[in-house]
């Protein structure tokens, strides 16, 4: 691990509440879920997996559930437990192996070993020099094997703050002095990492958008504000209109229908290059 990578360490809570357990969280899952729904199916043969900062595990319980062995690695202890506690109440304890590492690190922990199945979700964009890493990953899948790659998308980064509003961020790169805690390190270009796998045995069966529409609904509380300021609204009632404008937000967030579009468009263009995140899923073919 470099001195500038990011761990996640304590931050369990802040995890579930603010990523898992929102629309965000059920739109990624649903995505993932989708893309690698054909490895779960009870006609593939079950091998290994590996997944590398998996979190609280709950992508690779999929893999546990169907039959799969699965090495849980991250780099937060906080993390590993949460995952181990997890599986142990769904009853999916003799799947599973924990290990507490770093990416960098693996080899510390497991080897030279290779898996059928590797996962690595939302992990490159915390690394002080993702692209590096990329070799890194692939080594640990078995030929004919198939890696799972997940990181988050600069275009959107960039496309999302324009919708905000936010043009001098953009102007200044989308750096900013002090770092929002949950804001990454190191997002990633779409064709700058397609670009390193041409250097790799590996061929691309499916690239997907994950919040290719999520990340840009309007935001109802901002036209209230917009109206306040120009005489349009009635200050008396703000509060109580703000809640339910609020309430309509997230509940539009929330709707089946958004989760059906995100999964109907998210592997055409243009939707997919707005996507929050990438996934790539790719198949070891030397």
């Amino acid at each position: 691990m470099q001195a500038t990578d990011r761990a996640f360490t304590d931050d369990v809570s802040r995890f579930q509440q603010n990523i898992y357990a929102t629309a965000k969280g059920k739109i990624r899952q649903a995505v993932l879920s989708a893309d690698l729904g054909f490895l779960l199916q009870p006609h593939v043969a079950k091998g290994s997996v590996l997944d590398i900062g998996g979190g609280i595990g709950q992508v690779n319980s999929l893999f546990a559930q169907a039959g799969y062995q699965v090495v849980h690695t991250d780099i937060a202890a906080e993390m590993v437990a949460s995952a181990e506690e997890n599986h142990r109440q769904q009853g999916l304890a003799e799947n599973y192996q924990y290990h507490t590492a770093a990416l960098q690190d693996l080899s510390q922990v497991i080897g030279d070993e290779q898996y059928e199945v590797v996962l690595c979700h939302a992990v490159l964009e915390w690394l002080a020099d993702p692209l590096a890493a990329i070799p890194e990953i692939c080594a640990r899948v078995k030929p004919g094997g198939w890696l799972s790659l997940m990181f988050y998308n600069l275009h959107a980064k960039r496309m999302a703050n324009m919708v905000y509003g936010n043009f001098a961020y953009v102007q200044a790169g989308l750096q900013v002095k002090k770092k929002v805690r949950f804001s990454p390190n190191s997002p990633l270009l779409p064709e700058q990492v397609l670009n390193q796998f041409a250097q790799q045995p590996f061929t691309l069966y499916r690239h997907s958008g994950v919040r290719c529409f999520h990340d840009y609904l309007r935001e109802p509380t901002h036209q209230m504000v917009y109206q306040q300021r120009r005489g349009l609204g009635d200050a008396g009632s703000a509060t109580v209109a703000t809640q339910v404008i609020q309430q309509a937000a997230q509940a539009l967030q929330n709707s089946p229908e958004l989760i059906e579009l995100e999964l109907e468009y998210r592997g055409q263009e243009p939707y997919r290059q707005l996507g929050r995140y990438q996934h790539l899923l790719l198949r070891r073919t030397d």
